[in-house]
């Protein structure tokens, strides 16, 4: 049995979640999310359940420990959980979709105590493969609250009886049990090479919900990574003109004496 706890989402495009805890409750989350809590709350970290489960998390790319916030006070206390791009907090309660739900382990924030949390192993191994670097599925089960993290806008698909879409794997945040998933070959060499759309997308297929986001923490990287390496080229360039006019006005090139 999951804790009940309190929420309060602050912020427009740079969300947090504000925690409330009454004695006894607590709230599990990666390590790294924590903006801030008041006395009383004390911080244990432990494996997240069974010792495979920890072993599975870290030969996945994961942290092999998971963070437990716990109000050992006698009073209500506060805490606060911040993602580390811009974007919204999803609150959603897990008794309301069937008891699980699968997301991108990038968009895990935080649960309440007593949510089980796993990594969630596709039925295909080319699922994984082809996925894109760092694309990992979690399972969250239990019947409390959980808080993911969606960059940019959020947009929320109810998807019917064998209704598809196709999406670019990093834009993916959280998606039902009862949705069908699978990587695909988009096809055409010229799709593939000047496309810029990568070569392979998520097939979903419904019926269930998808919660899709605007900005993959992915695609902001690469365009500052992009951005960068022309910064340094322009600065490259102008350090070696000016260097060459020095280079010029010391060996050669027009003297006036």
């Amino acid at each position: 049995m999951a804790d009940l706890i309190d929420y309060t989402i602050q912020g427009n495009d740079m969300q947090i979640v504000e925690i409330g805890l009454d004695p006894g409750e607590g709230v599990r989350a990666e390590v790294g999310t924590m903006m801030f809590m008041e006395d009383g709350i004390e911080i244990q970290t432990d494996k997240g359940g069974r010792l495979f489960k920890g072993f599975k998390r870290m030969i996945t790319g994961d942290g092999f420990f998971i963070t437990t916030f716990l109000n050992t006070a006698a009073a209500k206390k506060h805490l606060a959980f911040g993602a580390p791009y811009p974007g919204k907090v999803i609150p959603l309660e897990l008794s309301e979709l069937g008891g699980s739900i699968i997301c991108q382990k990038d968009s895990f924030l935080c649960a309440a105590k007593g949510v089980d949390i796993e990594i969630e192993f596709t039925k295909r191994m080319g699922n994984g493969i082809f996925a894109g670097e760092g694309f990992m599925l979690q399972r969250l089960s239990g019947n409390g609250r959980v808080f993911l993290h969606a960059g940019g806008a959020l947009i929320k698909r109810e998807l019917g009886e064998m209704e598809t879409i196709r999406v670019d794997t990093g834009c993916i945040v959280a998606f039902s049990p009862t949705i069908g998933f699978d990587i695909q070959y988009i096809g055409g060499f010229k799709n593939a090479m000047f496309g810029g759309e990568g070569i392979f997308l998520a097939r979903l297929e419904g019926p269930g919900t998808v919660f899709l986001q605007s900005l993959p923490f992915s695609r902001l990287a690469d365009r500052i990574v992009a951005a960068s390496r022309t910064g340094n080229r322009d600065e490259s360039s102008s350090i070696g003109d000016i260097g060459g006019s020095i280079i010029d006005g010391l060996f050669g090139g027009d003297k006036k004496y």
